[in-house]
């Protein structure tokens, strides 16, 4: 098993910056869980808005959902009165993180940062929330965006890339979203993971970028604490207005755009890709027909750069 890496959180001052914006908000931060959207998933499906949900022991969350969970001295602000308030949860290190299609994300503690917020949720339209929060996690780490050379650029639908002309974009980070029904609401469970630092890494698909490549140095406590507000605001904006005020932060970063791209889907195996639509779905030329494609139907795999 590996050994602990002592990181300093310093959650407080965040929970007082967040809190403002999404009141009940608590932050905690473990040693070590499965995989922090499993955890906040299973604390709502329980919950159905009536349980109660507060620490019955020091060390300990109640109740354990895949063994116990070691919660780091000083580091919970917040108290849930029940699991459909806002929860930002951090976990040093993940045993069996997840991406998309089941996919395993790997992750160390000290050189990555894993972590998700569940929050009640009511956009007017669901698609494209992956994209936005892709949006504010890299216009916080990377707002200048330097096209004519190395840059933080999206990969639709889900995923942040390290760009540079002439190079095939590496993978540096990954969000998975999830919703759950709990009586007559639904909650979002909004789930980041970044390579901060070098690790060892297994089956990557796109090779893999670190944010050290972009911030020297930097740890993931810092990380966290550079990306969380930005991502919070950015949720509830989506929340209020939808797609529209994150379509053209993202066209700035689309790093598909004008590449081939092979997909998951047997009648549309491969095509040009041509940007999102309004609401954030993909649009695909094959030939003289443009396709659009949803998230929920499709994987895709970029092809070099025309």
């Amino acid at each position: 098993m590996q050994e602990p890496v002592v990181q300093s959180w310093n959650t407080e001052p965040l929970w007082h910056e967040l809190s403002a914006l999404l009141p009940g908000l608590a932050i905690e931060v473990v040693a070590r869980c499965e995989s922090t959207n499993t955890v906040l998933v299973e604390r709502a499906r329980r919950s159905s808005g009536l349980a109660e949900a507060v620490p019955s022991r020091p060390g300990e969350l109640e109740p354990p959902v895949s063994g116990p969970m070691p919660l780091l001295e000083a580091t919970r602000h917040g108290r849930r009165v029940a699991d459909t308030q806002p929860c930002l949860l951090v976990a040093e290190q993940q045993t069996r993180g997840r991406g998309r299609w089941g996919r395993s994300w790997q992750s160390s503690a000290g050189a990555s940062l894993t972590c998700s917020l569940s929050l009640p949720f009511s956009p007017p339209d669901w698609s494209g929330l992956s994209l936005a929060v892709g949006v504010a996690l890299a216009d916080a780490l990377d707002p200048a965006c330097d096209v004519e050379g190395a840059r933080i650029g999206l990969k639709w639908p889900n995923d942040l890339m390290r760009v540079e002309p002439g190079e095939q974009p590496r993978k540096m980070g990954g969000i998975l979203i999830e919703s759950v029904p709990v009586g007559q609401q639904r909650m979002a469970v909004i789930g980041v993971g970044l390579n901060v630092a070098a690790q060892p890494v297994a089956d990557a698909q796109h090779g893999v970028a670190l944010l050290h490549e972009f911030i020297p140095g930097i740890d993931p406590p810092h990380t966290l604490a550079r990306i969380a507000r930005p991502w919070v605001e950015a949720v509830l904006q989506f929340q209020r207005e939808g797609f529209a005020p994150f379509k053209a932060r993202f066209e700035r970063r689309d790093c598909l755009r004008g590449r081939v791209v092979t997909t998951t889907l047997d009648d549309l195996p491969q095509g040009v890709a041509e940007g999102i639509d309004a609401g954030g779905a993909l649009l695909l030329r094959v030939g003289p027909t443009l396709r659009t494609l949803g998230s929920g139907d499709v994987s895709v795999r970029p092809g070099p750069a025309p």
